[in-house]
């Protein structure tokens, strides 16, 4: 037997003795070899790299082994995250990820108000904000994918001066959220392609001259969404309850009587309230106090106050409320497979009642359709 001598892989290791591969490399079909631990670690920061140029690049599912719920799956390989000029101004999570003005903030009942000139900036971002989800929710149709609407987004942020929210945001790697079917919310754009029947909910959300706008809607993909009515019941009711939750919003409301309202309209059309996730203060900081849950009976503290500017953004399913995160750490499904719909305004509260800051226009797509019998 001859015994074959192989140099160390680390590139100022002059070992030709190394037996020791690396795990990844081996799943991906190429051979590295390191002399020892040591070595291999000193090599990962620049050798990882690699790692990257051997994934495919032909479509397929990154997580073959995994027990999805429902019928969607992701298709990668996933485009790389989109850059943006420097002249943009960023968050500061930009650039490592982590946003850190946020997590100086521990009460949740350090509830900000805000004052005239930031009103005035957050009424504008929210307009462009509106303006950004119209264009995306336009495109959507059979066999678009929802990375072309990732990079749809992206460019028009670009186009308008402002920084998509969610790009690397706790190293979220796309510039906005897509959500089909099962899936809740926080789904990452890919390279899957939408069918006719589905259910899409697009989550923009900007930075623009130093705060940010929030907004989603739910929209039907084709005709046979349109006439499939468990699809319609749930997209329409979804949309219902948070119009209806919208009206009960002025000086002195308790937080927690949201939820009320929304599980009440809810449960009377058959859909169930996901529980994971909540409405939010957003202002200078994309995510802040207070809370708003939307379920039933919850004991979130507070009450809403002129000034204070937060997400209303109910979560509804046909199946159960319970959720299941993929492997990705991002994308939420119901657990039974089922699908969820999802619609989120931000809101002002005035001296009198409510703004609706991101407001439908007249020639925003979708909107409401009647129910079938």
């Amino acid at each position: 037997m001859v015994d074959v001598q192989r140099p160390c892989s680390r590139p100022d290791c002059e070992q030709i003795a190394a037996s020791l591969q690396c795990p990844t490399c081996l799943k991906l079909g190429k051979d590295s070899y390191f002399c020892g631990q040591d070595c291999f670690k000193k090599a990962w920061p620049t050798h990882k790299l690699i790692h990257k140029q051997l994934q495919p690049t032909t479509p397929h599912d990154p997580f073959p082994t995994f027990s999805y719920t429902g019928s969607v799956r992701p298709v990668y390989p996933l485009s790389p995250m989109r850059t943006l000029p420097d002249s943009i101004p960023r968050p500061d999570y930009a650039t490592d990820g982590i946003p850190h003005s946020e997590q100086r903030l521990f009460r949740a009942t350090n509830v900000h108000i805000n004052s005239a000139e930031e009103i005035a900036a957050i009424r504008e971002a929210c307009k462009l904000g509106r303006k950004v989800l119209d264009i995306a929710g336009a495109a959507l149709k059979p066999g678009v994918t929802s990375d072309s609407i990732d990079a749809l987004v992206h460019d028009t942020c670009i186009s308008i001066g402002a920084y998509p929210s969610p790009l690397n945001y706790y190293h979220f790697p796309k510039s906005v959220c897509v959500s089909v079917n099962e899936i809740i919310c926080h789904g990452i754009p890919d390279q899957r392609k939408f069918v006719d029947g589905d259910i899409v909910n697009i989550d923009v959300s900007i930075y623009y001259k130093g705060v940010h706008a929030d907004l989603n809607e739910t929209y039907y993909v084709g005709d046979s969404a349109l006439a499939d009515a468990d699809s319609v019941r749930l997209v329409e009711t979804t949309r219902e309850s948070l119009d209806k939750a919208i009206e009960i919003v002025k000086p002195g409301m308790p937080f927690r009587n949201i939820g009320d309202v929304i599980e009440r309209h809810a449960t009377a059309n058959g859909c169930s309230v996901i529980r994971t996730y909540c409405g939010h203060g957003t202002n200078r900081l994309f995510h802040c106090p207070p809370n708003i849950p939307h379920y039933a009976k919850n004991k979130t503290p507070g009450v809403a106050k002129p000034g204070m500017t937060f997400t209303i953004e109910p979560m509804l399913a046909l199946g159960t409320w319970k959720d299941k995160t993929w492997p990705d750490n991002w994308t939420s499904a119901t657990t039974d497979g089922k699908r969820s719909a999802q619609f989120e305004h931000m809101l002002l509260v005035t001296e009198t009642g409510v703004e609706v800051l991101t407001a439908r226009t007249a020639n925003s797509p979708g909107g409401p359709i009647p129910r079938i019998n």
